[in-house]
């Protein structure tokens, strides 16, 4: 009620300004505005990857943007991956001094964090802030910064595997030459109130990992691999922490044994193949249950001496042990300085701080102090202030608020990005077709040639698409969203919606199959819904809903949308002109009959993909290996079937590791539901 009193108070704002004297009430947001004697005083240093506004100077603000390229370099490194995706936006902002960095850091208690850094998540972007005045403050965002690039880069896993990582990540150390990483992470305090719950007061001082596991009793292997979340109700006892430590460790022991392949077997048997946790260690890794828990104890025996010397690795053979240390220079890490007029920064800086709650009144008073001035109003600020409307689900006003931005700035990426994004949750929330959904597609276009690794940009593209009778140009967006996000089982679904417009059956059951399952209860909810709602959708085209709908508007002028045709209400866009879609012209509320559905199962395989068969496109047929079998199967059209871990389906593929979804006979072996390259 507070924020919608406060945003109605800025429209009356603006339409008096010019009429009536603006008063600033108090001091500025913060010390920014009171130092202007330093002009230009905000600064952008990008990099390849990255972009830091800083007031610091240029030799900090390079500083973060090159040790943020370094940690990226060590993720790939470590997980042997060849190209590393971001496909949210991150936003990096670096404070010269504590008194800046506290007047935005997230409350405690009342009080600003003690962490010399915080990363904050979002549904549009995510944000890394940092306090220059400590030193190495970017390594209080390790953890979440390898949580970020997990959740992008690797496929989904259990929670001690993320958890473990994200720690193990945390002990890294870097500076203009080398990387060092393996040592003892600690948990600091503010660390310990995130995990632990705000409410808790945490009196103990920060605790080496090392030191957690100097207990006699540990959690057990099948118990620690089959824990649902790492953030579960533990409360303040040593379970909570102690999965940390022992996460942590699991991560150490296969690192530093090159056991990562195994892991990799072991993930395949845990989530594809469904097999228990306690076979999948024993085929995995060789090892009992019982027999992993003594490696790993016995392994963190081993380091204990190492951890007590970790405070000085380079004198210490048995550190060196431990820590893991190789050649990586910045000389080859280019940057390049822009300057940022002040009224661009305060409201860059808002923009962040109506994200947090605790601050969101004072940044709304700075928006409304920027936009009610001629001089100083610009399109950043009106976006923002549209953030605040979408999250309210004050969608007029939204877009009020993005026309504004638009006039100041019609090149301003974000502000397209914002508009697509108001036409999707007003299409989410009310159920009714995308409004002006050309305008939406085009909008989404100029985003994605701004940033081409947005993955929502490409799903939002993907769902226009398909309501606007696009289901194979609709399948071609969702798989880039797919691929640039693995772990988004959001766009699962979207998928999982596409296949049904398209009627592809055997595709959809098997996704929704496997999402019904899903950890997410919104997501399970509604992958059950659909696989309830399929045998009707099936025999009538049409959802139960829409059948009800159809019926009630047999007489009406306004018919109802089936799955994979064009809205009636909405352009239909060149995208939408597909051979293989449903004749615009289509008016039947009831289409004849469909063919028997094919009733076979969906079995699963593992192997290698030997060569592929193109002769009779679009139609290919794949011969794998699996052991000293070999099988042959086949899909009718190549350019439809889901393909993960590639961006595209290619004839040339040869020696690859594989594995598919698949229903046994048909012309061949069987018939391809999916595939995917390992």
């Amino acid at each position: 009620m507070a924020l919608k009193m406060s945003l109605a108070m800025s429209r009356v704002f603006r339409l008096l300004r010019g009429v009536v004297p603006v008063f600033v009430y108090g001091c500025a947001l913060w010390c920014v505005a009171a130092s202007r004697d330093a002009e230009p005083h905000w600064i952008r240093v990008s990099s390849s990857h990255f972009s830091v506004l800083t007031d610091g100077g240029e030799n900090k603000g390079r500083e973060v943007a090159v040790r943020l390229e370094q940690m990226r370099t060590v993720f790939a490194q470590l997980l042997m991956k060849t190209r590393v995706n971001l496909p949210e936006p991150l936003d990096v902002i670096a404070f010269k001094t504590d008194k800046e960095y506290a007047q935005i850091a997230p409350l405690h208690d009342g009080q600003p964090i003690s962490d010399p850094a915080f990363f904050l998540p979002g549904e549009d972007r995510n944000y890394i802030v940092l306090n220059l005045f400590e030193d190495d403050s970017w390594r209080g965002v390790t953890h979440e910064f390898a949580h970020l690039l997990l959740d992008h880069n690797y496929p989904p896993t259990q929670p001690w595997f993320d958890e473990g990582f994200a720690e193990y990540f945390s002990s890294l150390r870097l500076d203009n030459k080398q990387a060092q990483i393996g040592g003892d992470p600690e948990i600091s305090v503010a660390r310990q109130q995130n995990l632990l719950g705000n409410q808790v007061q945490v009196r103990n001082p920060p605790k080496p990992l090392s030191e957690l596991l100097d207990t006699p009793v540990w959690l057990s292997t099948s118990d620690l691999f089959t824990a649902k979340h790492s953030r579960s109700n533990y409360g303040e006892g040593s379970h909570h922490t102690l999965f940390y430590a022992q996460a942590w460790i699991a991560l150490h022991y296969l690192l530093n044994k090159n056991k990562l392949s195994e892991t990799g077997t072991y993930f395949d048997l845990v989530e594809n193949q469904k097999v228990p946790v306690e076979r999948a260690i024993q085929q995995a890794y060789g090892m009992t249950p019982a027999e992993f828990d003594q490696a790993l104890k016995d392994y963190s025996h081993s380091l204990e001496a190492s951890f007590q010397n970790q405070a000085a690795p380079s004198s210490s053979t048995a550190a060196n042990s431990v820590v893991s240390q190789f050649p990586l220079p910045v000389d080859n890490i280019g940057t390049s300085t822009k300057q940022v007029p002040d009224t661009d920064a305060r409201s860059l800086i808002a923009e962040l701080m109506v994200r947090l709650p605790e601050h969101r009144q004072r940044a709304l008073q700075e928006l409304n102090t920027i936009i009610g001035q001629p001089k100083t109003e610009n399109a950043i600020a009106h976006r923002a202030l549209a953030w605040m409307h979408l999250q309210s689900k004050e969608y007029d006003a939204a877009n009020e608020e993005l026309s504004s931005a638009l006039e100041l700035d019609g090149a301003d990426p974000w502000v397209r990005y914002y508009l697509a994004l108001v036409k999707y949750h007003a299409a989410e929330s009310s159920g009714h077709p995308f409004q002006g959904l050309s305008n939406m597609m085009q909008d989404l276009r100029a985003v994605l040639d701004w940033n081409p690794e947005l993955a929502e940009a490409y799903s939002m593209l993907a769902m226009a698409r398909v309501e606007g009778g696009g289901v194979n140009s609709a399948m071609e967006a969702m798989r880039a969203a797919i691929q640039l996000s693995p772990r988004n089982e959001g766009y699962l679904l979207n998928m999982a919606q596409i296949y049904l417009a398209g009627k592809n059956w055997d595709a959809a059951t098997a996704l929704l199959d496997r999402l019904k399952a899903s950890q997410d209860p919104q997501i399970a909810r509604a992958a059950r819904k659909n696989l309830e709602d399929l045998p009707t959708l099936k025999k009538y085209g049409l959802m139960p809903q829409q059948t009800v709908t159809a019926a009630k508007a047999e007489s009406s002028p306004s018919a109802v949308t089936k799955p994979g045709t064009p809205s009636k209400s909405a352009p239909v866009s060149k995208d939408a002109q597909e051979e293989e879609d449903a004749p615009a012209t289509e008016k039947q509320t009831v289409p004849v009959q469909p063919p028997a559905p094919d009733k076979r199962a969906v079995k699963f395989l593992k192997g290698k993909l030997v060569r592929v068969d193109c002769t009779s496109p679009p139609a290919a047929v794949l011969t794998v290996a699996i052991g000293t079998k070999m099988m042959k199967l086949r899909t009718e059209n190549y350019k439809s079937m889901t393909v993960i871990g590639a961006d595209q389906f290619s004839c040339e593929w040869k020696n690859l590791p594989v594995s598919a979804n698949y229903k046994a006979g048909g012309k061949v072996d069987g018939d391809l539901v999916s595939l995917e390259i390992q």
